[in-house]
């Protein structure tokens, strides 16, 4: 019971996100009336057609009575068998071109079937999901049903999509530290279709399948009420599709999250595979690594595999039953039909409407599985997206940097319970160049992510001009610090629109200045288009040295108050370090620097270098110690 409710409370939840798109549900729920209902209908003219064309039996002579309206349409032609089959035939073509017939399947897809060649495991097929338009009927109305249908479902997996992506873009640095890009990847591109499903399976597919089952119970009482056994069958016929799988759904539930959890752990894989290739060809470890994907991805199709022997086993459960009701209907109606209590065209119209009976009982059947599949989907999605995020509440204004950013006493403690800093205490001054040198591991980069709150002090206070970090507004605080990181991050994208990323107003000549402060220019002019050439993948076409000062061209070109570099010479030869330091002197004179540096020669001009060590400062000095021999 708590696996229903557990799967009903996340089902619940994805409605929220279909706000945005209720007027287009409410037009997809019209047009699946108005593609259903016809259904009814389509199979009478193959019965009037077989008792008064073919058997020639009198309006009005038939065993069981016809609706009073159709004796009224079919009087004009009752002396005329051919003019009847005319007019019958002409009606059969004209609801055959409006809704076509019930599918072999629960649905015609507009694609024709024609979607991606997926395989039998979760991401090709959830891709799939994602691109999906489909109708109970076909002809015109089911088509245009079907193209509304895609278009609705790729709108509310786009704006899924992009939610939890923007959520991911909102989580803190070390969100990532104990899980894989390659599982975020997953469950942003293959576990958000769930939202599609589960809002189909509960709002629309169920009401318009029970919908059109009720019909044809009814229509079945109406028209044949002197055999009430026929729509009795078919009433139990629709109860047990939906009470036999029960038993199912929590299975159902466990298997899903498997097979999700494979899925992600195959796409982890391969993520992590491709990240470090380099190291894996120059180690020589690529049959290690291709035998680990392997496992990976033939976990995932075995898991996937036995999520659909559960749906096979579900199905058969239900099909058992069903049939056995099936057969006490066919023998009793081909008694009746012996007996002359129903025509021979009655019995094509009970055929008819028994076939889109078992349609709508297998999806109100898998209803309740398919609902458990989606809520393992949606569970993990918004698993993502409940982690504690960075404050998007307004906080304090934070102006540019007039006096000093304090440290006093800041302390930063990991998860596990090791300490990284420890009771850490200085100043940042604008107009001055401080220095934080060390060994690796010594808590030097920690404490230059703790000033744009990418980190958050377990212990301490940082204050800006007086206004505690903690109050202040993250955009504000973050627009007036520029960050050159240790590991050069640049987009596939033009020189130009990686260097604006920093101040999308930038000017061209702007541009120009910062990469020849960050001594970048000389190399972006012999590009093929300077400031619009493309940089390939993570700035593939670009050297080390060279991403490293677009890096640093690209935080000069920000107006900000505070000016971090982390190891921002690691790259750079002799003449161009020296270049840059004296970049930096120039810049420090209207905003506080801060330095973190392993090369003596980067900290020669800072004004004060504090020596960290063990998440300790462990002594502060004057930069005329550090100058080279």
């Amino acid at each position: 019971m708590s696996g229903a409710l557990s799967s009903l409370r996340l089902l619940t939840r994805a409605f929220a996100y279909v706000g945005p798109a209720k007027a287009a549900f409410a037009i997809k729920a019209a047009l699946m009336l108005a593609t259903s209902l016809p259904l009814l209908l389509l199979p009478w003219p193959v019965k009037l057609i077989v008792d008064h064309v073919i058997e020639g039996i009198p309006l009005g002579a038939q065993p069981l009575p016809h609706p009073a309206f159709l004796d009224a349409l079919l009087a004009p032609y009752a002396d005329s068998r051919e003019q009847m089959l005319w007019a019958l035939a002409l009606c059969q073509l004209a609801l055959a071109a409006l809704v076509g017939a019930v599918g072999m399947s629960a649905t015609e897809r507009s694609q024709a079937d024609a979607q991606l060649a997926g395989g039998f495991d979760r991401a090709s097929r959830t891709e799939n999901e994602a691109n999906e338009g489909s109708s109970w009927g076909s002809g015109l109305l089911g088509l245009a049903e079907a193209l509304f249908t895609l278009r609705l479902t790729q709108r509310l997996n786009h704006h899924y999509r992009a939610a939890v992506f923007a959520r991911l873009q909102r989580l803190p640095l070390r969100a990532f530290d104990d899980a894989s890009v390659g599982d975020a990847l997953f469950r942003t591109l293959y576990d958000t279709p769930a939202l599609t499903q589960a809002v189909y399976r509960i709002a629309l597919s169920p009401l318009t399948s029970l919908l059109l089952g009720a019909c044809v119970v009814l229509a079945m009482n109406v028209t044949f009420g002197a055999h009430p056994l026929l729509w009795q069958l078919a009433a139990a016929l629709l109860v047990c599709s939906f009470l036999v799988t029960l038993p199912f759904a929590a299975a159902m539930r466990r298997r899903a999250e498997r097979a999700r959890e494979s899925g992600a752990s195959a796409t982890a894989t391969l993520e992590e595979g491709l990240h470090n290739v380099l190291a894996v060809q120059a180690l020589g470890a690529g049959e290690k690594e291709r035998a680990r994907y392997d496992r990976a991805s033939w976990q995932a199709f075995e898991s996937y595999r036995g999520e659909m022997a559960l749906g096979m086993g579900a199905f058969t459960a239900g099909i058992v039953p069903g049939a056995a009701i099936a057969a006490v209907a066919f023998f009793h109606v081909g008694g009746l039909v012996i007996d002359g209590a129903l025509s021979r065209g009655d019995f094509f119209l009970l055929l008819a409407y028994f076939a889109v009976l078992g349609f709508v009982c297998i999806d109100v059947g898998a209803m309740w599985l398919r609902l458990q599949d989606a809520a393992s989907g949606l569970g993990r999605v918004f698993a993502l997206m409940d982690l504690p995020g960075e404050s998007e509440l307004a906080g304090a204004p934070v102006a540019r940097l007039q006096r000093e950013i304090a440290l006093d006493g800041v302390s930063v403690t990991h998860p596990s319970g090791a300490h990284v800093l420890e009771n850490v205490s200085l100043r940042l001054r604008p107009g001055r160049i401080t220095a934080l040198v060390g060994p690796p591991g010594a808590g030097k980069t920690t404490l230059a992510y703790l000033l744009p709150r990418f980190l958050t002090p377990s212990a301490g206070r940082i204050s800006w001009d007086g206004l505690d970090l903690a109050n202040a507004d993250l955009a504000a605080l973050r627009a007036q610090i520029a960050f050159v990181f240790q590991e050069t991050q640049l987009f596939d994208a033009s020189v130009a629109e990686n260097l604006r990323i920093a101040k999308p107003s930038a000017t061209d000549a702007e541009l120009w200045r910062a990469l020849a402060l960050a001594g970048a220019d000389d190399f972006v002019r012999a590009l093929p288009e300077q400031l619009a050439t493309p940089l390939g993948r993570s700035g593939g076409a670009l050297s080390a040295g060279q991403r490293q000062r677009l890096a640093i061209a690209r935080a000069l070109v920000r107006d900000a108050s505070l000016l971090i570099l982390d190891e921002p010479t690691s790259a750079l030869d002799p003449e161009t370090e020296q270049r840059l330091v004296a970049t930096i002197r120039e810049v420090s004179r209207d905003r506080a620097v801060l330095v973190i540096a392993h090369r003596l020669s980067t900290v020669r001009d800072a004004d004060e270098v504090w020596v960290v060590e063990a998440g300790r400062v462990a002594s502060r000095t004057g930069a005329t110690r550090f100058q080279p021999r």
